[in-house]
C-alpha cells in the first residue's frame, strides 16, 4: 500500500504512513515530511543545525498549540511514539505529528514533556495527578519502555495516597477528571476518586462532628479549612448534607456515577435521595430548557434506583411540577409516576390538582390521578387498611373539587369514584355531597347517565341525615331515592337483630314484660316499614313518591331512636347483673 496525499500547503505535504498497521493508523496520527528540509540545511549554520537536531519532532496538539520537540527523547519514554518512528519507512530527517484527541489538551502535553525533558522526574501533585495519569496513559509510558522511570506507575502510586488529600484537593482532581472525560473514565482515575469521596462522607457521617466547634478534618481525615463547604458546614448546612453545595460543579455524568458508587458502597438512600433533589433545583435554576429535560431525567432515574421509602413525596411532586411544562422521556416520566403512585398515601390535596394538558378543556389532570391510584393499588395486598383509608379521604377531597368542573365527562368522574374498592371508605357521604354538586352542574345528563353516577354510591354507607337529603333531592333519579330508603330498612333490621338479648337466666326478672314490648313494638314497626315500602307504586307521580319516601324516612328516625334506647336499656341492665365481689347481690335498677 503507497502513501496517500492528505493536503498540500507551501511546498508541505501531509502524507499518512500506509505501511504502518490499522491499529496504528487508527490512533489519529499524521506525519509530515518536510521535502524543503534539505535545501534548508544548506542554508543553516553549524550552531543552528545543532538546534535544528534536537527539535526534528514537531507536535500539533488538539490544534491548539504546536510543539518542538527532539523526537529520541519522546521515543524513549513514549511507547506509542516509539512504534510509530520504529514502523515508518526511511529516516525522514523532519517529522509532524497531530494528535487530534490528546486528553487534557496543551497543558497535559507540556506537563509530559517536563517529564521526559528532566529524566523522567517530575513533582506529582492532587493538581496535576489526573493529567499526568491520562498522558501517560495515551503515550504508553510503560515500564516496558522506559524501566528508569515509568510516569504510569508513578501516577497510580501517587493515588494510593488520596486518603491524606484535603477535601479541596480532591474536589480538584475531581474537576480535572471531568475535564478529562472519558479519558479519565477508562484508565480507572474517576473511580479511585470517587472511592475516596464516598468513603470519607460516609465516615464524616458516622462520625458527625458538631458543627460549631469542630471542622471536618477532626472527623478522623483532613479537610481543607479555607473551603467554601467549611463555612456551610458550620452556618447553612445540617452535618448529613454540608457537602450538597461542593458538588455542584458535578456534570450529569459524574452525579449518576456518584449516585451508583454510593449505592454500590451502601451510602444512606435518604442522603442520597435528598443530595439529588438539592443538585436539581440548583442547576434548573439557570439551566436552558434542554438542559433541564436532561438534568430532571438523570435525576428521575437515580431516585429510582434507590429504596423508595428513602424518597420525599413531597420532593417528588416538586419535580413533578417542574416536569410538567417539559418534554421528558416516556420511560423517566413513568418512573416519576411510579414513585408517586406508590407513596400516594403521603401526597396533599395541592399535590394532585395539576393543571390539564395543553390542549384539553378540563381544569385537572384527572387522568394523572388515576394513574397514581393504578400504581398504589397495584401492590393492594401489601397495603394496610390505614393506608388505603388515607388515599380514601385525599379522593374523596379531590373528587369534591373537581366536580364542579363543567368540562369533566361522566366517565372520568365516575372512574375517579370507582377506583377504590368499597372497604376504603367507612362513609359514602363526602362521596354523595360531590355527586349532588356534579349532577348540579351537569343538569344535561340523560336519565342512564345519572343512575350510572348513583349506582356507584354504597347506600348502606350512608348516613341517615344523607339518605334523607338524597330522598329530597330532585336531583337524583326516583330509583335512587327508593334504593337508599331500602337501604336503610335493611340497615335497621340488622341493628334491631343485633340488639343484645337478656340472659335465660334472667328471665323472671322485672325487665322481662319490659322486653317483650319493646319486641313487640320492634317487629310491629318492622311490618310497618316493610309494607309502607311495598304499597309505594314507582310510576306514580314523583311529587306523592317522595312524600311518601319522607314520611317512611321519618319512621326510620325514629325507630333507630327506639332501638339506641334499648341498647343502653339493656346495657345497664347487663351491668347491674354483673356478679360482684361482695356476698350481696344488689337489684337491678330500672330505667325509666
Amino acid at each position: 500500500m503507497g502513501n496517500s496525499v492528505i493536503s498540500a500547503n507551501r511546498g508541505v505535504k501531509y502524507i499518512l504512513v500506509g505501511a504502518l498497521p490499522r491499529r496504528l493508523a487508527a490512533m489519529n496520527l499524521e506525519i509530515e515530511i518536510n521535502n524543503n528540509y534539505k535545501s534548508q540545511q544548506k542554508s543553516l549554520r553549524p550552531k543552528q543545525l545543532k538546534l535544528m537536531f534536537f527539535c526534528d519532532l514537531e507536535v500539533d496538539v488538539n490544534g491548539e498549540e504546536t510543539f518542538m520537540v527532539d523526537r529520541k527523547i519522546l521515543a524513549s519514554y513514549s511507547g506509542r511514539l516509539s512504534k510509530l518512528f520504529g514502523k515508518s519507512k526511511g529516516s525522514a530527517p523532519s517529522l509532524k505529528v497531530v494528535f487530534h484527541d490528546f486528553p487534557g489538551g496543551a497543558e497535559c502535553f507540556e506537563l509530559m514533556l517536563r517529564f521526559c525533558y528532566n529524566f523522567g522526574r517530575t513533582a506529582i501533585t492532587p493538581s496535576n495527578i489526573s493529567l499526568l495519569h491520562c498522558a501517560a496513559k495515551f503515550m504508553e509510558m510503560k515500564s516496558s519502555v522506559s524501566k528508569a522511570s515509568n510516569l504510569l506507575e508513578q501516577t497510580e502510586k501517587s493515588f494510593e495516597e488520596t486518603r491524606y488529600w484535603t477535601w479541596a484537593e480532591l474536589l480538584m482532581a475531581l474537576k480535572q477528571c471531568q475535564g478529562l472525560l472519558p479519558a479519565s473514565d477508562s484508565s480507572g482515575i474517576l473511580d479511585k476518586c470517587f472511592d475516596s469521596l464516598v468513603g470519607r462522607l460516609a465516615l464524616a457521617s458516622e462520625v458527625s462532628p458538631c458543627p460549631s466547634t469542630s471542622s471536618p478534618d477532626s472527623s478522623g481525615f483532613r479537610f481543607s479549612c479555607d473551603t467554601k463547604s467549611t463555612e456551610s458546614l458550620k452556618t447553612v448546612f445540617s452535618k448529613t448534607t454540608w457537602w450538597f453545595e461542593d458538588l455542584l460543579f458535578l456534570s450529569l455524568v459524574l452525579v449518576e456515577m456518584l449516585v451508583k458508587s454510593m449505592v454500590s458502597r451502601k451510602f444512606n438512600h435518604v442522603i442520597i435521595s435528598r443530595f439529588l433533589v438539592y443538585y436539581q433545583k440548583s442547576k434548573s435554576s439557570t439551566a436552558s430548557f434542554s438542559e433541564k429535560c436532561r438534568i430532571v431525567e438523570t435525576v428521575v432515574d437515580m431516585l429510582y434506583i434507590l429504596d423508595q421509602s428513602c424518597v420525599s413525596c413531597k420532593s417528588l411532586f416538586e419535580i413533578h411540577w417542574v416536569a410538567l411544562n417539559l418534554k421528558l422521556r416516556k420511560n423517566s416520566r413513568n418512573k416519576l409516576e411510579n414513585m408517586i403512585g406508590s407513596q400516594l398515601d403521603h401526597a396533599t390535596l395541592d399535590n394532585l390538582l395539576a393543571p390539564s394538558p395543553y390542549g384539553m378543556n378540563y381544569l385537572y389532570d384527572v387522568n394523572l390521578v388515576l394513574r397514581f391510584l393504578k400504581v398504589f393499588l397495584r401492590g393492594l395486598c401489601q397495603v394496610s387498611a390505614m393506608r388505603l383509608n388515607k388515599v380514601a379521604s385525599l379522593l374523596d377531597l379531590y373528587i369534591a373539587e373537581v366536580a364542579p368542573d363543567p368540562y369533566l365527562k361522566p366517565s372520568k368522574f365516575l372512574a375517579l369514584i370507582m377506583a377504590l374498592p368499597e372497604s376504603a371508605r367507612d362513609s359514602y357521604d363526602e362521596i354523595y355531597h360531590a355527586v349532588d354538586m356534579y349532577l348540579e352542574v351537569h343538569s344535561g345528563l340523560s336519565e342512564e347517565e345519572k343512575m350510572k353516577i348513583c349506582c356507584s354510591l354504597n347506600l348502606e354507607k350512608l348516613s341517615a341525615e344523607a339518605c334523607i337529603h338524597l330522598s329530597q333531592n330532585t336531583k337524583f333519579p326516583s330509583k335512587s331515592a327508593v334504593q337508599a330508603l331500602i337501604s336503610q330498612q335493611f340497615k335497621l333490621k340488622s341493628l334491631l337483630h343485633a340488639t343484645t338479648k337478656p340472659p335465660k337466666s334472667f328471665a323472671d326478672s322485672p325487665s322481662t314484660a319490659m322486653e317483650a314490648g319493646n319486641e313487640s313494638k320492634k317487629h310491629e314497626s318492622e311490618d310497618q316499614i316493610v309494607l309502607y315500602a311495598g304499597k309505594l307504586d314507582l310510576q306514580s307521580d314523583s311529587k306523592d313518591l317522595r312524600a311518601h319516601l319522607q314520611g317512611m324516612q321519618w319512621r326510620v328516625m325514629e325507630l333507630e331512636k327506639v332501638c339506641r334506647k334499648m341498647q343502653i336499656q339493656m346495657a345497664k341492665i347487663m351491668k347491674s347483673r354483673a356478679p360482684s365481689h361482695s356476698h350481696s347481690r344488689s337489684l337491678p335498677r330500672l330505667c325509666s
